[in-house]
C-alpha cells in the first residue's frame, strides 16, 4: 500500500521536493534518525538518474516516485519511463554513449554505498528502483 505517491515534471529544481518529502515520510515511518541523511541522498541520487533519463530521451511524462510504509519496513520506489535495455544488453559503442552509462552505473554505485536493500529493474518501458530501510516502533508500542 503506497503511504505516499509522488508525480512531478523531469526537472531538476524537484529533486529537492522529492528528499524533502521522502525523508518526512521516512521519519514518521520509524526509519532511524541516523539514516535520513543516507535516505534524502539515495532519494535524491535515484530522482535525478530519473529526470536524466527522461530529459535524455525526451520523454515529458512524469518521474514517479513511491513511498510504502509496511509494518516492519520502508520502501521508496522511484520510476522512470525511459525505455533502455539492461544493463549489459548494449554493445560497445551503440546507441546511448559510454558516458551516458558510466554516468547511470556511477549512479546506481552511489545508491547502492547508500542502502543496503536495493532492486533495480530496467526495460523497454522504462525502470524503477526500489529501496527498503527497516523501521523500529514508536516508542509508546515498547512501554
Amino acid at each position: 500500500m503506497a503511504t505516499v505517491e509522488l508525480r512531478f515534471s523531469a526537472l531538476p529544481e524537484h529533486v529537492r521536493t522529492a528528499r524533502l518529502v521522502a525523508a518526512a515520510v521516512a521519519r514518521r515511518a520509524g526509519v532511524d534518525e541516523a539514516v535520513l541523511d543516507e535516505v534524502r541522498l539515495a532519494v535524491g541520487e535515484a530522482c535525478t538518474r530519473a529526470v536524466g533519463l527522461h530529459q535524455n530521451a525526451g520523454i515529458t511524462t512524469p518521474v514517479k516516485v513511491q513511498l510504502v510504509e509496511e509494518e516492519k519496513q520502508f520502501s521508496i520506489e522511484v520510476g522512470d519511463e525511459a525505455p533502455r535495455s539492461a544493463p549489459g544488453d548494449r554493445a560497445p559503442g551503440s546507441a546511448g554513449g559510454d558516458m551516458d552509462t558510466d554516468e547511470d552505473e556511477m549512479g546506481l554505485a552511489v545508491i547502492s554505498g547508500l542502502v543496503d536493500d536495493v532492486e533495480v529493474t530496467a526495460g523497454e518501458h522504462g525502470g524503477q528502483i526500489r529501496m527498503t530501510w527497516p523501521t523500529t516502533p514508536p516508542a509508546a508500542a515498547l512501554s
